[in-house]
């Protein structure tokens, strides 16, 4: 089948971010970047807010990976609920966790606000709407778990779910209101510009060629110059190359791909998600979707492994949104690009210290937007002098995965595996439609 043209509507419609040039010459700085990510922009904006020197170096653009690929949703906590949280690093570094990653909306949407970044920031909550009654059992015990640590979610009903989202394939869910969304490639530009205002430099396709140490300080080589620091930062999550291949081999890169419709007829706008949640539902291979500014339906799972996906997968793409919203058939889907997701092994974001002034933070396991902001923050803040029991996060050891070379073909098996899962997880609701 022929390849589809690639195009991201965040691409499209972001505004321009900073002018920024390719690292020329010797540099030298307190502390080095590697990636203009989330992290990577997030760890250096805290960085330069407390008056260090920093240079951010990217291999491509602000945002080429991830941070300007992903669905835009400002998802509180990671994929463990907090109980687990607490009984894997115990009730007092659990706790801390807990708070950490609970208040990564709350980073964001303060970022925001205080650098005035134009990124079309909407905070109404999040939906994950449960794709089987096994799934919704879980997901009122995760509302428990919250509520008792005083968090704003909510358990809901079959009916609450179609009405906040406009779908009836789904059993019930749960909201959490301190979520939102942002257009993604507009907030990673805007944390760029708030890098230079703050007096950080950032160099654009800049790759990093070798790292090495030597007389106390780092230096990080690029095909046209080199940065001498005695700190770095490694920022680069799913794109992680062979340069630092040890923390490459501690994640797996997923492929996800979204596609989005045209604007939706007015007719049926203010039927889907009329309250402007994003969602991410309980399948295996969850389904994520929202509205952009322009009411365009934007839905994202799973992608193909291939450099360029074919009809077929975009058409998979295509019938999970009719699955979802059969009153969309017959409206034009416009865009489709894809990017990579960092899966880790145990599902956390990993904080590591490889070596004296070396610091990494990856693997959000889908849940970048907050997740990676909290982490640069948290880098920022090792980095300043914070002691390791203080930072809010667990630091931990570099674990390579066995046969890491292995780990995509594992991936596409564990892919299919799932999807058929899924399948058989959905059959009993699937007679259920929503609104025509």
């Amino acid at each position: 089948m022929p390849a589809v043209p690639l195009q991201s509507l965040w691409s499209v419609t972001a505004p321009a971010g900073p002018a920024c040039e390719v690292l020329a010459g010797a540099w030298g700085a307190q502390a080095a970047v590697i990636g203009a990510g989330y992290t990577g922009l997030s760890a250096a904006l805290h960085l330069a807010q407390a008056g260090r020197e920093v240079v951010v170096l990217e291999a491509a653009d602000i945002g080429a990976g991830a941070s300007g690929s992903n669905g835009g949703q400002v998802i509180p906590g990671v994929k463990h609920d907090p109980d687990t949280l607490e009984q894997m690093f115990g009730p007092d570094a659990g706790a801390r966790a807990v708070a950490t990653v609970a208040a990564g909306p709350d980073l964001v949407f303060e970022l925001i606000a205080r650098h005035g970044l134009r990124c079309d920031a909407v905070r109404t909550g999040w939906i994950q709407p449960a794709a089987s009654e096994a799934a919704l059992l879980q997901l009122a015990d995760r509302v428990e778990q919250w509520r008792r640590r005083g968090a704003a979610v909510e358990f809901l009903s079959r009916q609450e779910v179609l009405r906040l989202t406009g779908s009836g394939c789904y059993c019930g869910g749960l909201l959490d209101r301190r979520g939102g969304t942002v257009q993604p490639l507009s907030y990673a530009r805007g944390l760029a510009e708030a890098v230079r205002r703050c007096g950080g430099r950032i160099f654009v396709r800049s790759p990093a060629r070798k790292l090495t140490r030597s007389a106390g300080a780092w230096s990080i080589e690029t095909p046209r110059g080199s940065v001498r620091a005695p700190l770095v930062i490694i920022a680069t999550n799913a794109y992680t190359g062979r340069v630092t291949d040890e923390l490459r081999r501690t994640v797996v890169a997923v492929p996800s791909f979204q596609v989005a419709t045209a604007p939706i007829p007015a007719a049926l706008r203010g039927t889907i998600l009329p309250g402007g949640q994003a969602a991410s539902d309980t399948r295996r291979l969850l389904r994520y979707f929202r509205l952009d500014a322009s009411g365009r339906l934007v839905m994202g799972s799973r992608g193909t492994f291939a450099p360029v996906p074919g009809a077929r997968a975009v058409r998979h793409h295509y019938r999970a949104v009719h699955e979802i919203y059969p009153q969309l058939e017959g409206v034009a889907f416009e865009y489709h690009w894809g990017g990579l997701v960092a899966m880790t092994r145990d599902h956390l974001p990993h904080l590591h210290e490889p070596a004296p002034g070396l610091l990494a933070g990856l693997g959000y396991n889908g849940r970048g937007v907050a997740m990676a902001t909290v982490m640069g923050r948290l880098l920022a803040l090792r980095a300043l002098g914070t002691p390791a029991a203080e930072v809010g996060f667990p630091i931990t050891p570099l674990r390579p995965m066995p046969l890491h070379a292995l780990s995509g073909i594992g991936a596409r098996a564990t892919i299919q595996y799932l999807r058929l899962a899924d399948a058989l997880a959905r059959a009993p609701i699937l007679g259920s439609r929503g609104p025509a």
